[in-house]
């Protein structure tokens, strides 16, 4: 049974995403594979290819920031599916995936039939946690899921625009990267200062970097 056509992998390091291809290759031998090496790349590539079955995600892509990407593709794409896909093993962090809304997470660790296994489950419609995940008493921070909704009401725009605040540019550098003029980034930045409840650039940056994750030390060597 053909279970997806296309899944989008999102992953800054090339040779995971090589290893993902073929855990998906192996499921589904004729899906169409699209890929996405940051956070900026994967807001293009989702917004072309809206038919997407599925989205891999790595949460410690350049350009995001723990769970914002999550949030984002949850909010502007909710009929696809995502299975973070992370070198954290941590079963706190694997709950708070599903906390905003993954349908699956699988820690970069696991052998390709444990890939694949999660690939199908999520397909069929399921939610695919690893058992360490499925045994942890787990207590939703709630805090960081009404930042979460707050961030799911900004536009993809207003999204981008406050991604790039985190990376410390300057209205005129946003502006001139998004080939818009800097009154309407100006715009858009009230209205994310409104959004999110925030008067300041500073607090508004303090408020997506909240939704970091601890880099775990397998990622250090480039697990990612």
């Amino acid at each position: 049974m053909q279970l997806a056509q296309k899944i989008i992998i999102a992953d800054d390091h090339p040779l995971f995403r090589t290893a993902m291809q073929q855990a998906v290759k192996q499921l589904v031998p004729d899906v169409t594979i699209e890929q996405a090496e940051s956070l900026p790349e994967l807001q293009q590539v989702v917004e072309q290819h809206k038919d997407a079955d599925l989205v891999l995600l790595d949460l410690q892509m350049p350009g995001a920031h723990g769970y914002s990407g999550l949030v984002f593709l949850r909010s502007h794409y909710p009929e696809i599916p995502v299975i973070v896909v992370s070198a954290c093993e941590d079963p706190a962090i694997m709950c708070q995936a599903i906390d905003h809304e993954a349908s699956g997470y699988i820690p970069k660790s696991s052998p390709l039939d444990h890939i694949a296994k999660a690939i199908e489950q999520v397909l069929q419609g399921d939610i695919y946690l690893p058992d360490v995940a499925r045994r942890h008493q787990h207590q939703p921070n709630q805090n960081a899921l009404d930042l979460a909704e707050r961030l799911a009401s900004l536009t993809p725009q207003q999204f981008r625009v406050l991604t790039m605040m985190a990376e410390g540019m300057l209205n005129k550098q946003i502006a001139y990267d998004l080939d818009v003029s800097e009154a309407t980034i100006k715009a858009h930045v009230t209205a994310i200062f409104r959004k999110l409840g925030v008067r300041t650039r500073t607090q508004a940056v303090i408020a997506v970097q909240s939704l970091d994750i601890e880099k775990p030390e397998a990622a250090m060597s480039g697990q990612g």
